[in-house]
């Protein structure tokens, strides 16, 4: 019997005409994000990048994507999502597992975890761009 994809290790992408197609193992690093917006050029802001990350530790960067929405869901543990608005203004929202949030086009975010925290991003990757906290 085949075996199912390990989603941790190898993201998922959602491209134009409803298609999904599994990525290259994911190194963590930048590298492999630039790789993934070259990969996937031809779909513009329409495409999304569907991955599953764990965490131990607070984030250290704010990110931000300017040309689409991002959903978070919590799947294990709790985590503090940060949002920062245009205007500079900071929301914080509680995430438990089984619980998301969405991150508009152009806000600011980054998180908190709880001792360890496991979450599921949809991702609208394009023009993504990071800062430190």
């Amino acid at each position: 019997m085949k075996q199912g994809t390990d989603i941790a290790c190898f993201p998922i992408h959602l491209g134009l005409g409803a298609t999904a197609g599994s990525e290259p193992k994911l190194t963590g690093g930048m590298d492999w994000y630039d790789g993934y917006v070259e990969r996937h050029a031809a779909d513009g802001a329409e495409g999304r990048l569907v991955g599953m990350y764990t965490f131990t530790e607070p984030w250290t960067m704010w990110e931000i994507h300017p040309l689409g929405s991002e959903v978070v869901l919590c799947i294990e543990g709790a985590m503090t999502l940060h949002q920062q608005a245009v205007d500079g203004s900071v929301q914080s929202v509680r995430l438990n597992a089984g619980q998301y949030a969405i991150n508009a086009p152009g806000v600011w975010h980054t998180a908190d975890v709880d001792g360890k925290a496991t979450a599921l991003f949809i991702t609208a990757g394009k023009g993504t761009q990071h800062r430190p906290r």
